[in-house]
């Protein structure tokens, strides 16, 4: 191991560059849901270890330079392997996206790792030698991390404390400092082998003390799970029985170009049928809930499907689907230039809807097209075809139909944002829909299902999540599943929703402060310990 960290610090060149790259794909092995840790532990040292060795250069190099190369190269590889079920999409639309689907993949990755290596960067600014050297780097990659979840729009996905949460215990600590919180420990716990080696006649027990720490922080971490798993009342509801459906329908390709009759005829079908082991009907229903992308066209189009649907609910019942809807003005017509809202509709046995959400956090170039008027030069209006994309909501998550508990409402890829879901306070809980269909055969489908089974851990509220073709489940505000259907199958499953934790949790009450609070001390550490060694540089 001395002779591979020496060697890393006098790498150069191109030869450098693919180390890292082999780096941060093993890295990525650590995303949901392979959870395979120890592969952390193993690609973010050999980064340090390259940092080591990086010259320093002036001007715009220092931002620039070789400290950026290392960085967005480890990014490189890293996105592009957690990130390979985008592909998925590609290939279930085949042709021409075939032959486009590495240039997309490599390309998201690369602007991805854009934000990585400006953190690798601003991690070689501060650099020194011994311990603070690893503190500079958890602050800047931390730094790094929230901006790619934040800056343009933000794309969260597989944030490096997610690899910490493969199992209930490990996601608990969710609840106190939040999923950027465990990004910034978790950085700083994967780095310590870097200062096992070079051995640089240090003693041993000197070099291992920092790592059996982070081992250490790893089981406390697993330890207060269990304590909080075993101690914490969960009390379920006595107001509401939810059914989930997940359907199997697959025509959100084929948009407005469908049989309406034939859709609403499957869902009524799976809704009514008997489900469990006392089959049970609709009787005792309060929410029907069906996911996101199950009218491939405007459901107030068809009226007569409307009025079967009001039917088919039991009294003070009500379906919550995810539908897309019109932006219609005073005059009733649909608003020129607004093509709709990708919304989650509540509606009654009357066939009325009694309230509504649109969905405000759109996915680049799936529901909308960022720099519309470039593309327009080239006669594209939208990449998804059969698809005019989607018109913003106006950002308020909570729903509170009549007679129903208030939840927050989160449509898709708006669960994977963690401290930005909406205001929690006063919801029962979060209903999540979806429609991971194009991303069938992947990991992307399990691994979106555990980003969103978080936000039930840090905000102590029950989640619904019902997916088109999977993942459907319940879970408990700890983040439990207590009721699922299997991915790839059609089928309903009813589920009594738990109330949420009294007093929620300490991250609803603090936010990303803990996150601020270790990324800025770790990066002044590292500051102090530059400057006390190299002075102004």
């Amino acid at each position: 191991m001395n002779r591979l960290a020496e060697t890393l610090i006098l790498a150069e060149g191109w030869r450098r560059l693919l180390l890292l790259m082999a780096a941060g794909a093993v890295s990525a092995l650590s995303v949901p849901p392979l959870f395979l840790l120890p592969a952390l532990f193993i690609g973010l040292p050999i980064w340090i270890w390259v940092l080591d060795g990086a010259e320093v250069t002036p001007g715009l190099g220092r931002v620039f330079g070789p400290a950026f190369q290392i960085g967005f190269a480890f990014g490189l590889g890293y996105f592009t392997v957690a990130l390979n079920w985008l592909g998925a999409a590609f290939v279930q639309q085949g042709g021409i996206f075939l032959l486009l689907m590495p240039f997309a993949i490599v390309g998201l990755a690369a602007i991805l790792s854009l934000f990585w290596g400006l953190a690798s960067a601003l991690a070689h600014r501060f650099w020194s030698g011994g311990v603070y050297r690893l503190f500079a780097f958890a602050g800047s990659l931390a730094l790094g991390e929230w901006a790619r979840g934040h800056l343009f729009s933000g794309f969260p996905f597989d944030l490096i404390g997610y690899a910490f949460t493969a199992n209930e215990p490990m996601m608990q600590t969710a609840s106190l400092i939040g999923t950027y919180g465990l990004t910034v420990l978790g950085i700083l716990v994967a780095v310590t082998p870097a200062i096992i080696w070079p051995a640089a006649r240090r003693p041993l027990p000197a070099r291992l003390l920092p790592f059996f720490l982070a081992i250490a922080a790893v089981a406390l971490q697993f330890g207060y799970g269990q304590f909080r798993l075993s101690t914490t009342p969960i009390a379920p509801r006595t107001d509401m029985v939810a059914r989930m459906v997940q359907p199997m329908i697959l025509d959100h390709q084929s948009f407005g170009v469908v049989n309406p009759a034939e859709i609403v005829s499957r869902l009524i079908g799976l809704s009514s049928a008997r489900v469990g082991p006392a089959g049970q009907g609709l009787d005792m229903v309060t929410q029907l809930v069906w996911p996101e992308s199950v009218f491939p066209f405007f459901l107030t189009e068809y009226p007569v499907g409307i009025a079967q649907i009001g039917r088919m609910l039991p009294d003070k019942a009500l379906l919550l689907t995810g539908a897309p809807r019109q932006a219609l003005g005073d005059d009733g017509l649909p608003v020129p230039d607004n093509p709709g809202y990708n919304s989650i509709l509540a509606i009654d046995p009357t066939g009325e809807v009694v309230a509504s959400y649109d969905k405000s956090h759109l996915v680049p170039f799936g529901e909308y097209l960022p720099f519309q008027s470039f593309w327009k030069l080239f006669g594209i209006s939208q990449f998804v075809p059969g698809s005019a994309g989607w018109a913003p909501g106006d950002g308020r998550r909570l729903m509170s139909p009549p007679g129903s508990p208030p939840f927050l409402a989160l449509v898709c890829y708006e669960a994977v944002f963690p401290g930005d879901i909406g205001d929690p306070n006063g919801a029962q809980y979060i209903l999540n829909v979806t429609n991971d269909a194009w991303f069938d055969g992947s990991m992307g489908p399990a691994q979106h299902a555990h980003h969103a089974r978080l936000r039930a851990v840090e905000t102590g509220l029950p989640l619904l999540r019902v997916a088109n073709s999977g993942y459907t489940f319940a879970t408990d505000p700890l983040g439990r599943v207590t009721a699922s259907i299997p991915p790839g199958e059609a089928g309903a499953v009813d589920v009594v929703p738990t109330l949420p934790l009294s007093g929620g949790t300490l991250f609803n009450d603090l936010g990303d402060l803990p996150f601020w609070l270790f990324t800025l001390g770790f990066l002044a550490l590292g500051g102090i310990a530059s400057f006390r060694r190299h002075g102004l540089r």
